[in-house]
């Protein structure tokens, strides 16, 4: 095959931006005698005028010969990868990895090639890559950043200009080289709302199973990026269709076609992945996308009755450890794996808001955790808007709100003194009683209007003074100072319910 070096267009010149530790290291290569190229992700996503995440070398260099150009480098892989150290303050950019042009053989463990050699031409580098769009090349001259060389043999160009996934080649070798390839192939549809090339499609069908060689932590880094991506509702859709949901995440495939009742115009697939969309277009961590995608998980094998009669009793318990049994098997990590599980089991913790208690939302709050309850109300919007209702917060959440921030506010409370009722007992050489309580309410309202006075010398102090005074004074102090504390929180309470516009 003939490739044709392309120098790029100058309109196309004003959306890269690379950095200068990037060009330094490109330009030492050249300067001796060797080609350097920017390849792989790094060009696909400034051609696409977004931030790289990292910066990726190749070169007709040998890994010798690189380290010889670069001591402060360092080089412990198989595939003759050498890190660069930098002095830039930028995680991304403090080490750039360079590899030599290369060929690969065999992939005996469908992941990994089970023989590297090095090879001096870069279009071989390129044709061994996964998609177009990733099989781009692209060198500066000169230490000039407005002079560019770039390769595209593949038209990957083209294909990122028309939003296409597109496997290098014949589809078919190239997932059966590296079988990870197939959902990250999801992946690039869910990050970057692109289609799948047809004929990679079908290959993408015809040998999904090749994911049961790949290990479940692999498979879960790139799942988890589908999750986190802008619109996973595409990709998981495709996934289904495809046959690739099934080696992932076959519990929620058990929805599909699984209808609901009265209350439900969707089948329980459909409203899953529409709660994880509004998820996603919220920008919500990975958490709470999860448990928004799993949310009813449990429906399918709890149905009872068909039609709009149809019940699901008790599917948010079994839900809850659907969610555990699969991300476990996912190797998530445990916290992760607990959080979500908690979020899917208590999903259904609404109840008639007229007669709901603060007992109760407090109930719900020691449940899932107090870093867990406004999440839990995350998933609550989610299941909302997947059941096509209004996106505006309704009356019932609003209040639900309102009552967990009531929840979770500090009481105004004697217990916040830094002396307590037996302190009080051994300094004033009293018996236990009311007169404890009213000097204990009297030094909290004092407290409320000054801070600084909760430190022990001043309050051991005031104790003494308050116990000479008569009786009837005291009580008369006392019964006022609680008055003023209860009339403080009913204010604050107030605020709260105002804020969330119920009573």
């Amino acid at each position: 095959m003939n490739f044709e070096r392309l120098k790029i267009m100058p309109e196309e010149k004003e959306k890269l931006a690379i950095p200068n530790e990037t060009i330094q290291i490109s330009s030492k290569l050249q300067k001796h005698g060797f080609e350097a190229f920017l390849v792989g992700g790094c060009v696909r996503d400034i051609l696409s005028g977004k931030e790289p995440k990292d910066w990726d070398l190749t070169t007709n260099a040998k890994p010798k010969e690189i380290q010889k150009i670069f001591p402060n480098s360092f080089y412990e892989n198989s595939f003759g990868t050498v890190g660069v150290k930098t002095e830039s303050e930028n995680p991304t950019l403090a080490v750039i990895e360079i590899t030599p042009y290369r060929l690969e053989e065999k992939y005996t463990d469908k992941r990994h090639p089970d023989k590297v050699k090095f090879t001096d031409k870069l279009e071989d580098d390129l044709a061994r890559r996964d998609f177009t769009i990733n099989a781009i090349a692209l060198s500066i001259k000169n230490e000039n950043p407005k002079d560019y060389e770039i390769v595209d043999p593949f038209n990957g160009q083209k294909d990122l200009k028309h939003g296409i996934i597109r496997a290098v080649g014949d589809a078919n070798e190239r997932f059966n080289e590296d079988a990870l390839r197939i959902i990250r192939a999801i992946r690039f549809v869910s990050e970057f709302n692109f289609s799948i090339e047809d004929k990679t499609k079908e290959s993408l069908r015809n040998n999904a199973d090749l994911l049961k060689l790949i290990s479940k932590e692999r498979i879960r880094d790139e799942f988890a990026k589908t999750i986190n991506s802008d619109s996973p509702d595409v990709g998981l859709e495709i996934m289904r269709e495809l046959g690739i949901l099934k080696h992932v995440l076959p519990e929620l495939e058990e929805g599909w076609g699984v209808t609901q009742n009265k209350e439900h115009i969707y089948t329980v697939w459909e409203h899953n992945i529409r709660a994880l969309k509004h998820a996603a277009e919220n920008k919500w961590p990975l958490k709470i996308r999860l448990s928004a995608l799993l949310h009813d998980v449990g429906k399918p094998r709890t149905k009872k009755g068909e039609g709009h009669d149809s019940t699901f009793y008790g599917h948010d318990v079994v839900g809850g450890k659907i969610t555990a049994q699969a991300l476990k098997r996912l190797k998530f990590p445990n916290k992760i794996i607990e959080d979500v599980a908690k979020l899917v089991r208590w999903h259904l913790f609404f109840s008639d808001t007229e007669v709901i208690t603060l007992s109760a939302v407090k109930r719900i709050i020691r449940h899932v955790g107090e870093e867990n309850i406004w999440n839990l109300m995350k998933v609550r919007y989610c299941d909302r808007v997947g059941m096509s209702r209004p996106k505006e917060r309704p009356f019932r959440l609003r209040k639900y709100e309102s009552m967990i921030e009531e929840a979770l506010r500090s009481p105004l409370s004697v217990t916040q003194l830094t002396v307590n009722g037996e302190d009080v007992i051994k300094i004033a050489k009293i018996e236990p009683g009311p007169k404890v309580g009213y000097i204990l309410h009297i030094l909290l309202e004092e407290v409320i209007e000054d801070e600084s006075l909760n430190n022990r010398e001043y309050q051991e102090k005031r104790v003494e003074e308050l116990n000479r005074l008569d009786e009837k004074e005291l009580q008369k102090m006392g019964e006022y100072a609680k008055n003023v504390k209860q009339a403080i929180e009913q204010k604050e309470v107030e605020t709260i319910r105002k804020k969330y516009f119920v009573r």
